[in-house]
């Protein structure tokens, strides 16, 4: 998404709670849910979306947690919340206000599947009104009750359920929180808004936006074996004189190099594979058949660009991948950062997502004489929401 310029966007992610009631040793903002701490769903992709930056506001005596959980996000700043959800949020904006944004996002932690869209209505929204919400329609029939009892029966019409994360110009709605002061909790930002007098816009919000609460929420039921597949792949090529040496995308300096069609980058070889297994798409030869001359020499980067491609087309993304590379030689180890993060820009994924080893085989065998280089990768996929 592109945002509106010159009009910046900021956030303030809201994850301050000890969130007892999802149980577990600690908060659920930072527990596992789709493979992933819960606070780093959404700080993802409100940084994917072009928001920076996202002051992400944490409890107290958490702080080395919430730097691990949310490492190699781009533009995150952490804060200190406060007892009331009101001065967490209060916290977060004033940490912002040396260099205040044009508006800012605030966003519970606890609604990790943020779609992208929502941010862009809601950017789209402030350019006439200095708030916007995203909501749905209530559908269900609504009624009263007392001692268990059904009650008077409530008109639907005109009945929303509030969602976040909530826009606002960022010197009004700072402001609003100011006079606000310690005035009891309310039950939502755009409340604090409305009192100091700002109206509030209602866009299309999105069900992928549910809250996490309870233990159960965190017990991720697509996590099925149809949504979380693995792959696998090998490949070997030799040693000579001559050719130059291609591993993970990389141009590596040494006596030899690795002979094939292509640049023979063995690394990349198996990576190929192990996610085009993933979703059951055969192999890298069905899709770049060595005896195709167009092929010859070409660089490996497009064959991986080309799996993840299909991987998308199949209906998932990339979890992660790990990638052992087995040599004698070259060493492997100052290279291993590099290469993460050239297989990360090729995939256009995290490079907290992509693992390098290398390991020898003692001297044995054909690694072992020098004669050739080999390498293996597993890859996980998750179905997309």
């Amino acid at each position: 998404m592109n945002l509106p310029k010159p009009a910046s966007v900021a956030a303030v992610v809201v994850a301050a709670g000890q969130g007892l009631r999802a149980g577990g040793t600690v908060p659920k903002q930072f527990a596992i849910w789709r493979g992933k701490p819960l606070v780093r769903h959404s700080v993802e992709a409100l940084a994917k979306a072009g928001v920076a930056p996202i002051v992400v506001v944490i409890p107290a005596n958490w702080e080395e947690t919430a730097v691990e959980v949310l490492t190699g996000v781009p533009g995150v700043r952490f804060v200190h919340g406060a007892a009331s959800r009101q001065g967490s949020v209060r916290a977060g904006l004033e940490a912002l206000a040396d260099d205040a944004p044009a508006s800012v996002l605030i966003h519970d932690a606890a609604r990790p599947d943020l779609p992208e869209a929502v941010i862009a209505a809601l950017v789209a929204a402030l350019v006439s009104q200095p708030g916007a919400i995203p909501v749905l329609p209530v559908v269900d029939s609504v009624v009263r009750g007392a001692n268990g009892l059904r009650g008077a029966f409530v008109d639907r019409d005109g009945l929303y359920r509030v969602q976040t994360p909530q826009a606002f110009r960022f010197d009004a709605i700072l402001a609003a929180h100011r006079a606000w002061g310690g005035a009891a909790d309310a039950g939502d930002d755009a409340a604090v808004a409305e009192t100091a007098g700002l109206a509030v816009a209602l866009v299309p919000g999105d069900e992928r936006l549910k809250k996490v609460t309870f233990a159960e929420d965190l017990k991720d039921d697509s996590m099925t074996p149809a949504a979380v597949r693995t792959g696998m792949g090998y490949d070997v090529h030799r040693l000579v004189e001559g050719e130059e040496l291609w591993l993970c995308g990389l141009k590596i300096e040494h006596t030899k190099g690795l002979a094939g069609h292509s640049d023979a980058d063995v690394a990349i070889h198996a990576l190929v594979d192990a996610l085009l297994g993933a979703v059951a798409a055969g192999d890298i030869g069905d899709h770049f058949p060595p005896s195709d001359a167009k092929w010859r020499g070409a660089s490996s980067d497009r064959f991986l660009a080309h799996a993840a491609t299909l991987v998308a087309e199949a209906g998932y993304t990339i979890s992660n991948i790990d990638v052992t590379i087995i040599c004698e030689a070259p060493k492997i180890g100052p290279h291993k950062s590099a290469m993460r993060a050239r297989l990360a820009a090729i995939l256009a994924i995290d490079i907290a997502a992509v693992s390098v080893k290398a390991t020898t085989t003692e001297r044995l065998g054909f690694t072992g004489r020098g004669e050739g280089i080999a390498a293996q990768a597993v890859a996980t996929v998750i179905a997309k929401a």
